[in-house]
This record gives structure tokens, C-alpha cells and sequence, in this order.
């Protein structure tokens, strides 16, 4: 997907990648809505499981580092994420935004697919990545249903088109509303390789879908 108005050109591994004067000016663009995905999701009793607040990433992005931070990645392209304990297993398509400047989702008729936004940085890479996927769709849960029941310290494994792997620690779990989304918390450079994933959550009504996002705070542990 490319944004208007914007070059692309193709990186080393074939995919299309954006031309950007600065990734601050796609950053403020995105916070200026958050981060819209699906708006049509199942009418499934409960719903998806909700954050805990002890799941809260207390004091915001980046807090408690590890005492010796892991060198950084170079750039590369994610393929798959998976999450041991959600069982989740799922290929990476690249996203970018959408024309009301925001975050667009993968294609809601493949339930097990999620989406990485091309236009910031690389899973691995120094600054925060960013991986979507919907929580549902009409014909049941998806990718990301059960983000919400993640726990401080579940491991994400992002595997990427340079045969390198690169291993995030879950360090907090929590809802946004969406007309209330704290962009800078939650997509702002902590100068480490950072991880967030994000999918709908909070209330839902048919008339107006979800009213918030799950999202998932974690950083690197481990590059394979």
C-alpha cells in the first residue's frame, strides 16, 4: 500500500518500501486518529478477552529496560509472528495508511493474517514496530482475538525476511479508547527495539463496532 503523494522504492529483500522525509511526519500523522481496524466484528456473547489492569505497562512505554539493552537489528521486513500462548502463527502483509491517515488493517476475510506498518521501522530495529490484526470478523474470532489475555512476560517471536528472528518479552497489556488514543505512549521511540500489537477491544455495538484498542507493549530479549 502506498501513501499518496510519497515514493516508494524497493528494498533489499524485493518489498515495497516508502520514501518518507522523516518518520516523525508519519508518527504525527498517525496519532492524530490512533488506529482504526475493523468496525464489523461477530456478535460473539462475551467477546475477546480484556486486558487486566495488573497487566498495565506501569509508567509508560519503555519503563524498566533490561540492564545491558541488545544491540539493534539492521532493517528487515517481518514474515510471520508467532505467540506461544495464544498459539498463534500467523503470516505478515505490509500495511500502511489508510486515507483517512490511519493505520490500515489486512483484509478482514483471512481470519489468520496480520499486518505490519512498512512506513515505520523494522521488528528488531531501533524504535517501536508496529503489527495490526483484527480481533474478528464475520465469521468469528481472528488473529488477534485473545491479545487481550496476554501476560507480563509471554514471549512474541517475529521471524524476518533475513533468516534472523527477533524475540520480544510482553511488559504490559492495556485498552485505549479510540477517540482517546495516547499516540506518543504508544508509538514513540524509546531508543530500544521495541514491539507493539494492537487489534480492536473495549466495548463493541453493532451500530458503531469497537471503541477502543488492545495494545500490547513489548521489547526485545532476544535476536536468533
Amino acid at each position: 500500500m502506498r501513501i499518496k503523494g510519497r515514493r516508494a522504492d524497493r528494498d533489499t529483500f524485493g518489498r515495497e518500501r516508502i520514501r518518507r522525509p522523516s518518520p516523525w511526519g508519519v508518527l504525527a500523522l498517525v496519532m492524530l486518529s490512533g488506529i482504526a481496524l475493523m468496525k464489523n466484528g461477530a456478535d460473539a456473547g462475551a467477546g475477546p478477552p480484556q486486558p487486566a489492569a495488573a497487566a498495565s505497562a506501569t509508567g509508560g512505554a519503555g519503563e524498566n529496560f533490561l540492564p545491558v539493552p541488545l544491540e539493534p537489528l539492521a532493517y528487515a521486513p517481518p514474515k510471520t509472528i508467532r505467540i506461544p500462548a495464544l498459539k498463534v502463527d500467523a503470516p505478515i502483509m505490509d500495511v500502511g495508511l489508510d486515507d483517512k491517515g490511519w493505520i490500515a488493517a489486512p483484509p478482514a476475510a483471512d481470519p489468520n493474517l496480520a499486518g505490519w506498518f512498512q512506513n515505520g521501522v523494522a521488528p528488531g530495529q531501533r524504535g517501536t514496530s508496529v503489527l495490526v490484526g483484527h480481533v474478528d470478523n464475520q465469521a468469528g474470532p481472528a488473529v488477534f482475538y485473545g491479545l487481550g489475555s496476554l501476560r507480563k512476560g509471554h514471549r512474541i517471536e517475529v521471524p524476518r525476511l533475513d533468516g534472523r528472528t527477533a524475540v520480544f518479552e510482553v511488559y504490559g497489556v492495556e485498552v485505549f479508547a479510540k477517540n482517546d488514543f495516547p499516540g506518543v505512549r504508544v508509538y514513540g521511540d524509546t531508543g530500544r527495539p521495541e514491539l507493539r500489537v494492537i487489534t480492536c477491544g473495549g466495548g463493541y455495538s453493532r451500530a458503531g463496532g469497537y471503541d477502543g484498542n488492545v495494545v500490547v507493549f513489548a521489547r526485545m530479549v532476544e535476536a536468533g
